[in-house]
């Protein structure tokens, strides 16, 4: 399988942001575009009472515009230079070995598709994060999955070095079980080692961090139906020696469903010492509603509400298209200077096509806008287009 993807990013920071050209002038703003391909291979396992395996890949990034002041911290792409601007490409390859026994699978190496509450794989730009370790998934018991993990080295979403997001090494365990078939509970529990000199590890040296997430899906009539969704996460920090921080963070959302149309409305709320940390544990690792395209409204003492509305124009026959809008409002932030009235607000707008027929089967385009702003430090106002197109192609 080969995935190839197109990114366009453009960040326009309203009050000048500190985006800085070489020459010293501050543009305000990030704007790039690249290109990115994944080349995938699974295998299937061999006969046998215990079936071995190989899954391999291969990543690509080609810069296609960037410079000029205009690249801000690899916003799309893979590394930087040692002058601060965007790689003109980079590249990453791994692969894993796997075993399975009966339903359990370990895999161990290079790792792509690790997708769990503690520890999780981005794939929001323009190529994903990787991994390396082994997991040990397990569906012996009707309806119950368990995972348990190590690993070693994470890279982050702009770069190609495998120790690039500040993990020394992190064990998880957990899993999740369809009570029902509209019911679903989920445990995980993770233990990292951190290195606190880097940056996106909030200078902590390990934490320890608790998972409870459940869903629940109810069929009102034969268009119309209920979802609830509700996670949870407490978390313990090593501070340097200092007095450990600690973190509560969760958020509950229901949705109205009927024909065409989903309406959804949720809360998020985040208590303690510090706001929630994630990154480190990979930059998919947090299952928190508000966590949207821009923000993720998880200040100190945050507390967040969020409206969305889901147009399926399939139900109008224009099938393939979807389009969303969501509104989300936060209050009580913690600023520096120690009060609570730090406030914030975002407006996303998403459009979303894939291609039914055609040569052009299965491609699909994403157009992403999205409007924040804030009124405490270190939050800066920002309006974002994204345009992303994604070409799946079969190559075996």
């Amino acid at each position: 399988q080969l995935d190839s993807r197109m990114f366009y990013f453009n960040r326009d920071f309203r009050n000048g942001g500190t985006n800085i050209s070489p020459k010293g002038k501050k543009n305000g703003y990030d704007e790039e575009l690249g290109l990115g391909f994944k080349a995938r291979y699974q295998s299937g396992f061999t006969q046998g009472t215990v079936g071995v395996g190989v899954d391999a890949f291969g990543l690509q990034s080609i810069k296609l515009d960037s410079g000029g002041g205009r690249h801000f911290g690899g916003a799309a792409f893979f590394g930087e230079k040692s002058n601060g601007k965007a790689r003109n490409n980079a590249s990453q390859a791994g692969a894993a070995v796997k075993a399975r026994i009966s339903s359990t699978t370990l895999k161990y190496g290079r790792q792509t598709d690790v997708d769990m509450p503690v520890f999780s794989m981005d794939d929001s730009r323009l190529l994903q994060e990787t991994s390396t370790g082994f997991l040990v998934t397990s569906e012996e018991i009707d309806g119950l999955q368990l995972n348990a993990g190590h690993f070693t080295q994470l890279s982050d979403l702009n770069q190609v070095r495998g120790d690039s997001a500040g993990l020394k090494n992190i064990d998880f365990v957990g899993g999740n079980y369809a009570i029902t078939d509209d019911l679903n509970v989920a445990y995980y529990y993770a233990d990292a080692d951190l290195d606190e000199n880097a940056g996106n590890t909030f200078g902590y040296k390990s934490s320890k961090k608790h998972y409870l997430g459940a869903d629940y899906h109810y069929d009102l009539a034969a268009d119309q139906a209920l979802d609830f969704d509700f996670n949870f996460y407490r978390t313990k920090f090593n501070n340097r020696g200092k007095s450990n921080d600690r973190n509560k963070a969760w958020s509950l959302a229901a949705a109205y469903t009927i024909d065409a149309h989903k309406f959804t409305v949720g809360h998020q709320r985040i208590s303690g010492d510090t706001g929630y940390k994630y990154g480190y544990d990979g930059g998919g690792s947090i299952y928190l509603l508000n966590d949207v395209q821009r923000n993720s409204f998880i200040g100190e003492d945050e507390n967040s509400w969020q409206v969305r509305y889901d147009l399926d124009m399939g139900k109008f026959g224009v099938e393939g298209l979807n389009l969303m809008t969501r509104y989300v409002r936060g209050s009580n932030v913690k600023t520096a200077e120690g009060n609570h009235n730090g406030k914030n607000w975002e407006r996303d707008i998403e459009a979303g096509y894939t291609f039914q027929q055609g040569a052009a089967k299965d491609l699909n385009i994403r157009v992403r806008q999205a409007t924040y702003r804030a009124s405490h430090l270190g939050n800066v106002d920002t309006d974002e287009v994204r345009v992303i197109v994604n070409y799946p192609l079969s190559i075996l």
